[in-house]
């Protein structure tokens, strides 16, 4: 499988060079004193965004991230050369964290951004650094500091504008097939969808958003079924939360409350977002039955009836979508007690 989303690599900078303890001895400079040069620092760790990568594929078969040692300083007060810095490129969405404390180290969401992870360590002082008036050959020198090593975790959680929300088989990925250039796997089976697919929605104007196509979750996804916690993730990133129940579904507000559930379990922020609820395979319906079907449907959220295959109501979805991405802060609407 080419999308990599979790990784766990050893990191480790490079340590500083150890300062000189030379004295300078010359044909008519027999007693020149002290001359020794600096140590070298060693070389950082570093991690850089980079927008055109979409995986940490790259990284999957690399377990080990070495930085150069700083060189030892010599004569002439000659300080040595700084170690060689490894800098780290991962897709934009990437999170660091310390694999032993769980601590978050940095998030990478822009392109460019560069973190650094452990620094190296510090050169030593050349012997030059500690001669006086009462002290005028000190034949010592200090040594570089260690490098740093650790375990890093780095999780990628996909940025996109609308996330797609739903049981297995509620049809997202034939939704991202029709409204986007995107060719994710189509079955009539669960997981079809194992990996998190992007299609760029075009709209009006020539304008478009990102959408992402989340694999299904299922009740208990929060406590790791299904593949919950592997991509639940993912819809951290995504700005509206787009939720899609099926019209042949038994009970719409209950499977509705499911997937908030799951969703609020995993993390209750995921709760903060905008959403709005399309009921997906509407043109086995009638509209006496899409009547009757509006009436079922949760009270506080926005909702919209559409078919990808018969491509029913897509006009609409996107303006709605539309609308949630570019609302005003101060007009985000309360959604009800009961939804949360």
């Amino acid at each position: 499988m080419n999308f990599i989303d979790h990784i766990r690599v050893e990191c480790r900078s490079g340590k500083g060079g150890a300062g000189s303890a030379h004295l300078r001895r010359e044909k008519y400079m027999p007693k020149g004193g002290p001359d020794g040069g600096d140590g070298g620092r060693g070389g950082n760790v570093l991690v850089r965004g980079n927008s055109q990568l979409w995986t940490l594929l790259h990284l999957r078969y690399t377990k080990h991230l070495i930085a150069g040692d700083g060189e030892g300083g010599s004569s002439n007060q000659s300080s040595g050369a700084s170690g060689k810095d490894i800098t780290i490129e991962v897709p934009l969405g990437t999170v660091v964290k310390d694999d032993e404390t769980g601590e978050v180290i940095c998030e990478v969401t822009r392109n460019g951004e560069e973190h650094v992870l452990l620094a190296g360590g510090r050169g030593g002082l050349g012997n030059q650094h500690f001669k006086s008036s009462t002290f005028q050959t000190p034949r010592f020198a200090q040594p570089g500091e260690p490098g740093q090593q650790k375990w890093m975790v780095m999780e990628l959680k996909v940025l996109a504008d609308v996330g797609l929300v739903g049981f297995p088989n509620a049809g997202k990925s034939t939704l991202l097939s029709v409204i986007t250039a995107a060719k994710p796997k189509i079955a009539d089976y669960a997981f079809t969808t194992l990996t998190p697919n992007l299609g760029i929605v075009p709209y009006r104007d020539h304008q478009s958003f990102v959408m992402a196509d989340i694999p299904g979750i299922i009740e208990g996804a929060h406590e790791g079924k299904g593949l919950g916690l592997r991509f639940l993730r993912h819809i951290e990133r995504n700005s509206v939360l787009l939720f899609m129940i099926p019209a042949d579904s038994t009970d719409i507000k209950h499977d509705y409350q499911v997937l908030l559930n799951e969703l609020k379990e995993y993390s209750p922020e995921l709760l903060d977002k905008d959403r709005l609820l399309a009921i997906t395979k509407c043109d086995m319906l009638d509209e006496v039955m899409m009547e009757q079907l509006r009436k079922e449907l949760p009270k506080g959220i926005d909702s919209v009836l559409i078919s990808s295959v018969a491509r029913i109501g897509l006009d609409e979805l996107k303006d709605q979508l539309w609308k949630l991405l570019h609302r005003p802060v101060e007009q985000k609407p309360q959604f009800p007690e009961w939804s949360a």
